[in-house]
């Protein structure tokens, strides 16, 4: 059996684990959603990570109801769908018109369309334990594809010589969840499970070396391109990935302000000479980007 039995004590106990490590993760951006609430607005925050990370979810509930014996899988998995759905509502209450839009597109083409292709491949090309085996590689694919978007947090950590877009706790709780859910996987022998959480480990060690590098380097600010406008351009968008167990959660915030007719406050402070480091700010909420995930 898998994680809930009792000949496996160890494998319940990293899972459980999990589970705590993960829904603790899952309420990292309470802070950010309450902002929203207060100010009535979004103030350029994006729904993509909670999209994603509803996603994420939901695509390892229907592994974990393919596998049968994987309940601990489904109860950090089900929490994550009812707290991500809460943060898109909130979301969509506050958000201006053309970013509720681009929200319910991406929900149907994500939530809606890839996970329904998914569902009926599985189930009309594949059966029995070849459908657990197709859909243990596709969540498993989707896992690393999430893993990449560290690496533009990582990127601008080395450009700016700043940690400050990465807290030295989150990239513990990377690396400690990331070591959680692959003992868990290697416990009950499943490999779709574990194999995520080594590149999760990896992208966690490799931002605490950077904080211990860069924690007392003098900032540089970030590099400015001026277009034939002379509007200055800020970095791109820094998307963060906390890897807390079987579900992703994503954090990402643009570097500035994005609601319908405000005026980019860029350009006239950048005259001013205010570096795009003090013009910016990431909230990075304790966390993922949730892109939680195994």
């Amino acid at each position: 059996m898998g994680g809930l039995s009792l000949q496996h004590p160890w494998a319940f106990a990293f899972g459980l684990l999990g589970n705590v490590i993960s829904f603790m993760t899952y309420l990292a951006p309470l802070p950010t959603f309450y902002r929203i609430y207060r100010s009535k607005s979004t103030q350029g925050f994006q729904s993509v990570p909670y999209v994603v990370a509803l996603f994420s979810a939901m695509l390892w509930i229907y592994y974990a109801l393919l596998k049968s014996d994987e309940c601990l899988l489904i109860t950090i998995n089900s929490a994550g769908c009812v707290i991500e759905t809460i943060y898109i509502i909130v979301y969509l209450t506050y958000a201006p018109k053309q970013a509720k839009l681009f929200t319910a597109k991406i929900l149907l083409l994500l939530n809606v369309g890839v996970f329904g292709l998914i569902l009926l491949l599985t189930l009309l090309l594949s059966e029995g334990e070849k459908r657990v085996v197709m859909l243990g590689w596709v969540c498993v694919g989707f896992s690393v594809s999430v893993f990449v978007a560290p690496l533009s947090v990582i990127r601008l950590v080395v450009r700016t010589r700043s940690v400050e877009f990465m807290p030295f706790s989150l990239s513990l709780s990377l690396t400690v969840s990331a070591v959680v859910w692959f003992l868990y996987g290697l416990l009950i022998k499943d490999k779709y499970v574990a194999l995520p959480n080594i590149l999760g480990f990896t992208f966690g060690v490799i931002q605490m070396g950077l904080y211990a590098f860069y924690r007392n380097a003098t900032p540089t600010p970030a590099s400015k391109q001026v277009d034939g406008d002379d509007a200055v351009k800020v970095p791109e968008h820094v998307v963060d990935i906390a890897k807390l167990g079987p579900a992703a959660a994503v954090e990402l915030n643009t570097h500035y302000p994005v609601e319908p007719g405000m005026p980019p406050p860029m350009k006239e402070n950048a005259k001013a000479g205010i570096s795009d480091k003090t013009m910016g700010s990431i909230d990075m909420a304790g966390k993922a980007t949730h892109v939680e995930q195994v």
